[in-house]
């Protein structure tokens, strides 16, 4: 059997492709970036083709480098943006608009419709979400209200729908698979997660005809296969999982009470919650878990909108530093904040306070505050929004008779940063732990299919790959911690106020 699995991870502002030999350890990867397109305030779109264009292009690359052809690779596994929304005819297999990207918001005033209907109660019951701009359903209204003769199209079964995976899936596979798995489809606030299916009371109330929608698997499974033009020869396609599902995969995080946050353009962090559908009382998403086999899995999640996108507004908005690699030693350079607080809702707030007008502020500054201040409660902000998350996750699990979270795992780009991690875990009181492989969402899409065409036996197995690179211990004093969560929230009720 081949010892590589090719992963396809496709992020909000580059498509990525890593081989990883089947112990874990990254033979290559390649990357490109591709345009975001900004029509207005608030919209936010992508190319699906120029995604589909780099994603093939980098997944050549990768193997080229890794000196390995079709044959050497037991399967792909795909990881994505999630909620980015794709809708494209089925006979030319074109894109009838661009994508909606997650982070638009044009469909606010029809969220505010849904909920003034009385909608909220049972899209939070079926789904595990609230109803907001950030989920697939209000984008794919919005493309059949504004794109002409979408609704007539798609009535007559011309259209489909897709998150980012299934835009691949089909193109990877010549046309000839329309699928998603459950953690994405449990994005779209389409998707019933009790029962794994489409919700037709929801998608009656969205006027979206069934016609358009994927089929729905597990994330470990035989999607297809790669048309054979692509690669010299088919490559099975056997694992798929959205990005932030796939990321608490790849942290081997397979148990109820274990967690994980990625620091990445946004932070995300998920609990998995074992078998149970658990509606959170403290502002979280209850979702999909990636599932291994049929068996349902959940995970309660909760999004910080900015995370380090506040390290890209210094370099690029207040022109502090050069790059983003110097915001540690900018941040260190002062022995703490002075008082100076950021709270960088700059797109409103998400989990756990979903304020949408929020917007974003500094406040506590004086005479003597400087560049340096600033840019140690930009990295501070990072790490009390998603402390913020991490409480309002142990309440969930105690109300629930679980355990509060014992550890934090932590992945994505910002972990490089040892102040911002040390922080954290002051923060939260528990250890914030980095793995040695910190591209964990590409892994867990390897990890998933790999699973399915048996490259690995168990969980176990995988589990035990597992490996840490360091251990953030606490060492504020739990008083302390207390008061600077304080002064946070504190700080959050000010931008409303404004």
């Amino acid at each position: 059997m081949p010892e590589h699995l090719l992963a396809l991870d496709q992020g909000t502002s580059s498509s990525r492709a890593i081989v990883f030999h089947r112990d874990g350890r990254i033979v290559s990867m390649a990357q490109r970036e591709f345009r975001q397109i900004y029509p207005q305030p608030g919209w936010v779109e992508h190319d699906a083709e120029e995604i589909w264009s780099t994603q093939q292009a980098v997944a050549l690359e990768a193997l080229f480098k890794a000196h390995l052809k079709a044959a050497d690779i037991a399967a792909i596994g795909i990881t994505n943006q999630r909620e980015t929304t794709v809708l494209w005819n089925r006979r030319t297999g074109k894109p009838v608009a661009h994508a909606i990207v997650w982070q638009d918001r044009r469909t606010a005033p029809f969220c505010a419709q849904l909920r003034e209907q009385g909608l909220e109660a049972a899209v939070q019951r079926s789904t595990g979400l609230r109803i907001d701009p950030y989920f697939s359903g209000t984008k794919l209204r919005w493309l059949l209200d504004h794109v002409s003769g979408a609704h007539a199209a798609a009535a007559q079964g011309e259209l489909a729908f897709g998150t980012i995976d299934s835009w691949l899936l089909w193109k990877l596979t010549g046309g000839q698979v329309h699928a998603t798995d459950v953690s994405n489809a449990s994005r779209t606030m389409l998707f019933d997660i009790r029962h794994n299916v489409w919700d037709r009371e929801l998608l009656a109330a969205l006027h979206i005809p069934e016609s358009v929608l994927p089929q729905v698997h597990p994330s470990a499974h035989l999607y297809g296969q790669t048309d054979a033009a692509l690669f010299g020869a088919p490559i099975a396609i056997a694992g798929i999982a959205g990005d932030q599902q796939s990321a608490l995969f790849g942290q081997a995080c397979f148990k109820a009470g274990l967690a994980k946050n990625t620091y990445g353009t946004g932070c995300f962090m998920l609990m998995h919650t074992g078998r149970a559908f658990e509606v959170s009382a403290n502002g979280l998403l209850a979702t999909a878990a990636a599932q291994p086999t049929s068996a349902p899995e959940y995970a309660l999640e909760g999004s910080v909108f900015i995370g380090g996108a506040v390290v890209q507004w210094l370099r690029d908005g207040l022109k502090a530093i050069a790059g983003s690699g110097e915001v540690q030693a900018l941040a260190e350079s002062v022995p703490d904040a002075g008082g100076v607080m950021f709270v960088p809702a700059f797109t409103g707030l998400g989990a756990p306070y979903w304020m949408p007008e929020a917007r974003g502020a500094i406040v506590g500054l004086t005479r003597g505050s400087t560049v340096a201040h600033i840019a140690r409660a930009a990295l501070e902000s990072i790490a009390f929004q998603s402390a913020a998350l991490l409480q309002a996750m142990s309440r969930d699990a105690q109300a629930a008779g679980g355990a509060p979270v014992a550890e934090l795992r932590v992945d994505g780009g910002a972990t490089v940063n040892d102040l911002l991690m040390q922080f954290q875990a002051d923060l939260l009181g528990i250890p914030v732990v980095r793995p040695k492989v910190v591209e964990t969402t590409a892994l867990g899409a390897a990890y998933l299919a790999g699973l399915a065409v048996g490259t690995y036996r168990s969980l176990d197995e995988l589990a035990a790959q597992w490996q840490v690179e360091r251990v953030f211990t606490p060492t504020m004093p739990r008083e302390r911690a207390a008061e600077r969560m304080a002064q946070w929230e504190h700080a959050v009720r000010q931008t409303m106020a404004a």
